[in-house]
């Protein structure tokens, strides 16, 4: 039986005597009606005492307080139940992570400019050399440097997503 002489809310609301050995008493108190009345909405109770039968006593509680959790999603988006919050969740964290990428390139390109231009020693140039190192070719160098780097972060940033999938292989949710 439930806590003292009161039944648990299964049996309070199936209106069945509570037993000793009741399945649901240790996972659906008396003082929490709603608890169990949402997952009976959802699942039934036949079948919530099915699964309940099948685990061990120590996984019990993890699964009840997961059919809780899913019924209550259920509710709330009776098309998608907890998925549809998962993914919401995960489009915002693709989200969050692009956004991330954008404002660390941002970051790279301002440090990038801020950067003093490294000069040769005039004295070892001669006005007319055409040497790659000669001032005229050094901006056009660090530009290229710069564009250079900027891609391989901007490619690195967008390759190191772990959440990020191929839109081809992802799976609809409404198919």
């Amino acid at each position: 039986m439930g806590t003292g002489s009161s039944p648990c809310a299964s049996c309070k609301l199936l209106r069945r005597r509570c037993a000793k050995d009741c399945i649901f008493a240790p996972y659906f108190p008396p003082d929490d009606p709603h608890k169990f009345a949402i997952v009976h909405k959802v699942f039934g109770s036949s079948n919530v005492s099915k699964m309940l039968q099948e685990l061990p006593i120590q996984q019990r509680a993890d699964a009840v307080s997961s059919l809780v959790y899913e019924a209550n999603a259920r509710v709330r988006d009776p098309v998608y139940g907890c998925v549809g919050a998962i993914s919401f969740l995960q489009n915002q964290v693709s989200q969050l992570q692009m956004q991330l990428a954008v404002a660390q390139a941002e970051i790279l390109c301002i440090q990038m400019q801020q950067e003093p231009v490294p000069s040769l020693p005039t004295t070892l140039m001669e006005p007319e050399d055409k040497s790659p190192f000669s001032t005229s070719n050094n901006n056009s160098i660090n530009n290229n440097n710069f564009n250079n780097n900027l891609q391989q972060y901007l490619s690195f940033a967008s390759s190191s997503s772990s959440i990020m999938q191929d839109p081809v292989k992802r799976e609809s949710l409404w198919t």
